[in-house]
């Protein structure tokens, strides 16, 4: 079927997005922000964790839209939703809680088969490879 050349695209888009939309979030309210990262039991000062979550928020939300190094981006997203899942949302006695670790593990898991799978069409990964250039590929992956 021809419509599925489309589908990593699609996917790669409905992931970038909200990442992109969270991180600009975090741009617009800094002390909230701040505030909830220090309610956490997340082992970095609050302003290193900001910066470090707008960086992969916005820049590999940014990335992995247009297909660029999206198997390396893949793997930093799936490591940014674990984390997020074990230092924010461990609380299981809260049911809103284990909704959000709950899905941050489902994010992780669609992100590792981005890791397997790689850009598909349409993405910078897909034109450099038929360039012959490198890029898009983890160090060892097939």
């Amino acid at each position: 079927m021809k419509t599925a050349r489309y589908l990593p695209f699609m996917g790669r888009l409905l992931i970038g997005l909200p990442f992109m939309m969270s991180g600009v979030s975090k741009i617009m309210s800094y002390g909230a922000t701040t505030a909830y990262i220090e309610s956490s039991t997340l082992p970095l000062p609050a302003s290193v964790a900001y910066a470090g979550a707008i960086a992969v928020e916005v820049g590999c939300g940014l990335l992995i839209i247009v297909g660029y190094q999206t198997r390396f981006v893949a793997s930093i997203f799936a490591l940014f939703c674990l984390a997020t899942a074990v230092f924010f949302h461990a609380h299981f006695s809260d049911p809103n809680q284990t909704f959000h670790f709950i899905k941050n593990l489902v994010m992780a898991g669609g992100l590792l088969q981005i890791v397997a799978n790689g850009a598909g069409a349409f993405s910078i990964d897909d034109r450099r490879s038929k360039a012959g250039l490198p890029g898009g590929a983890l160090v060892g992956a097939k």
